[in-house]
């Protein structure tokens, strides 16, 4: 893996990180987890295994340092790690098709989904839950599902223009 790819991948995930951290929690200590749009814009543009691990480990090292679900911190690793390996392989799946808002869109809502099914999952096992995991579910998950999907096309149609006009290429 290059230098340089991983340079981007540690910006994305910074910008992912203070937006994480601005936002409140809510329900159960619960937040919405902006740091996954940028979890996913880093495994859109760049599509090596090197890179899915990396992007897991950091994002889910970001994401349980600034967790305010109670024990949410080792249920945040594994999220990511779930999330990004399972996300890998499905780009990969399609990379014959072309990305567009849509398409990504689509990618994030179901990452979204994984990532919050496997957190809800993981801390259930490992510290138990404040609220019903449907609750969690119905009220944090989904409308973060909607979010996501939304903003992540936003943000990746950006972040590639913006790697297009600075004349960055992702090898």
């Amino acid at each position: 893996m290059k230098f340089k790819n991983n340079i981007i991948t540690a910006l994305l995930l910074t910008i992912g990180f203070i937006l994480h951290q601005i936002t409140p929690g809510i329900l159960g200590g619960m937040k919405f987890d902006f740091l996954l749009s940028f979890i996913f814009i880093s495994l859109l543009i760049n599509r090596t295994f090197n890179n899915a691990i990396l992007t897991a480990l950091l994002g889910g090292i970001l994401s349980a340092m600034t967790t305010t679900f109670p024990g949410g911190q080792l249920p945040n690793i594994i999220d990511k790690l779930v999330t990004c390996l399972i996300l890998f392989v499905i780009i990969n799946s399609i990379k014959n098709l072309k990305l567009n808002s849509i398409v990504v869109s689509i990618l994030s809502g179901l990452g979204t989904f994984i990532s919050g099914t496997t957190f809800l999952l993981s801390a259930l096992l490992i510290t138990g839950l404040p609220i019903p995991f449907a609750t969690l579910m119905l009220t944090v998950v989904l409308p973060t599902i909607f979010i996501n999907g939304l903003g992540t096309a936003f943000l990746y149609e950006i972040i590639k223009r913006a790697l297009k006009i600075s004349g960055v290429t992702i090898s």
